[in-house]
């Protein structure tokens, strides 16, 4: 009996634990989706528009280096405008992958999902009914154990074989 009591204990523990776990899990995925859906693409996008806001001054200051007398070989604004270059190249690369990265974030990430709410199922609906099955057999063992034996003068005599054939 107190095995039975304990298990069912033990299993309400897991009960709650895991629950919180799936709670804990399906809040991250949400949160990772969101980061990569909405925070990542949103950042990138403006890092774009920065950095081509940073090659068309660098252009432009290359322009007026080509056409002021004062500088002989630009060399400084070319440089410039190659590193602004490849900064707004990398923005747009980093959104592509971005982009790619949503959409595969929800493919692989959907089966996993519905595994955990799966589970999640089981333990709001099966695990209440092992438990109430265990409370109930454990009940049952305890009105079993204090039902009285009767005892030999109670008990009724066993017919014998030849009685029964007689009659």
């Amino acid at each position: 009996l107190d095995a039975l009591e304990f298990f069912r204990q033990r299993l309400l523990v897991f009960q709650s634990k895991a629950q919180r776990v799936l709670d804990d899990t399906r809040d991250e995925v949400k949160r990772m989706r969101n980061w990569l859906q909405n925070d990542q693409w949103r950042f990138w996008e403006m890092q774009i528009k920065k950095r081509s806001k940073m090659l068309e001054l660098a252009e432009a200051e290359l322009m007026t280096a080509r056409f002021s007398e004062f500088v002989e070989a630009p060399t400084v604004q070319q440089a410039a405008v190659r590193k602004a270059k490849r900064a707004l190249e990398e923005a747009e690369e980093k959104l592509r992958m971005v982009k790619k990265w949503s959409t595969e974030f929800e493919r692989l990430a959907e089966p996993h999902v519905k595994k955990l709410e799966r589970l999640r199922g089981w333990l709001d609906a099966d695990v209440p009914k092992a438990s109430a099955f265990l409370w109930n057999a454990q009940r049952t063992l305890e009105d079993y154990a204090q039902t009285e034996v009767p005892t030999a003068a109670a008990a009724p005599r066993p017919v014998s074989t030849e009685e029964s054939q007689g009659s």
